[in-house]
């Protein structure tokens, strides 16, 4: 029989007991152990006391599946075990990504289903997991402006940011950085106001930020926003809520498996969490790091 350890996270944003029992019985036939964390620490020791399970299932958002993946990382076991992620969280937006369903009970069944794929892995420059995406300018200032909003409001948190951010950003001048892609700088000198690099589509609660990203194609996904002029940054953050500003003139979206930019301090958000301001950010991919259950 199939062994899982159950990972429920009490700070994630739809979590009550209700839900976990219910997700629970959806995966019948499967030998489950339920450990509820607050801390890293807690992820350690929930991992230390199960040395021998088949798959890990994360009952919560994007937070709780970095903290989870970085644990195994650290712990040497993310080859040694299966990950399912039940959405449970606030922006959910690697779910997205996966096509998980929305309901925890039929995200549930998927992972009881028993189907998997390989999934890469992005690493930063101080050795930190990125699952889902990264990116520093003007969307790291908007996670920045949407904290205070986020525990009381949930997604619209993302959104308030967005517009308090977006006011500002009018007129904020863009940095001036040096790109460079798998060896290749970018040739473009304009100054930019964003540059993301990911393994999944959506940031924020849904924004489709990296719409064509896939995370089993061994590939980082890259999207550099050189928009200057207020009126073009205006037509940019509308383009960005409709998923096709990746095909306008003043972004470059590519692949690569390496990534670096220096210049000016910019916070980053990875995952949700925000850090920084630092002149200097890189990333790589690590293909098929991990294995996860989907549909």
């Amino acid at each position: 029989m199939t062994s899982l350890l159950a990972i429920a996270n009490a700070d994630a944003g739809t979590a009550d007991a209700q839900t976990i029992t219910d997700v629970i019985d959806a995966l019948h036939g499967l030998d489950v152990d339920l450990v509820t964390t607050s801390s890293p620490e807690d992820l350690a020791k929930a991992f230390a006391d199960h040395p021998a399970v088949d798959g890990v299932v994360v009952l919560g958002g994007d937070g709780s599946l970095h903290a989870v993946v970085d644990a195994l990382r650290s712990a040497g076991r993310l080859t040694d075990v299966v990950i399912g992620l039940v959405p449970l969280g606030t922006g959910n937006d690697f779910a997205a990504t996966l096509g998980l369903p929305d309901d925890p009970v039929e995200a549930a069944q998927v992972i009881a289903a028993g189907r998997t794929r390989g999934i890469d892995l992005i690493i930063d420059d101080r050795d930190e997991v990125v699952v889902n995406a990264a990116h520093i300018g003007i969307g790291a200032e908007a996670a920045k402006a949407a904290r205070p909003w986020k525990k009381a409001l949930g997604p619209v948190g993302y959104v308030v940011g967005a517009v308090l951010t977006g006011v500002r950003g009018l007129t904020q001048p863009g940095a001036h950085l040096q790109i460079t892609v798998d060896g290749e700088t970018l040739p473009r000198k304009e100054p930019v106001i964003q540059v993301a690099v990911g393994n999944g589509g959506y940031v924020g609660g849904g924004t489709a930020l990296l719409p064509e990203a896939d995370p089993s194609d061994g590939e980082l996904d890259i999207a550099v926003s050189y928009t200057e002029s207020p009126r073009r940054r205006i037509a940019y953050a509308w383009h960005v809520r409709r998923g096709d500003h990746h095909r306008r003139d003043d972004v470059v979206y590519l692949r690569g498996t390496t990534v670096s930019v220096r210049g000016d301090a910019l916070a980053c958000t990875s995952d949700g969490e925000l850090s920084g301001p630092r002149a200097e950010h890189s990333w790589r991919l690590e293909p098929a790091a991990l294995t996860m259950y989907v549909p």
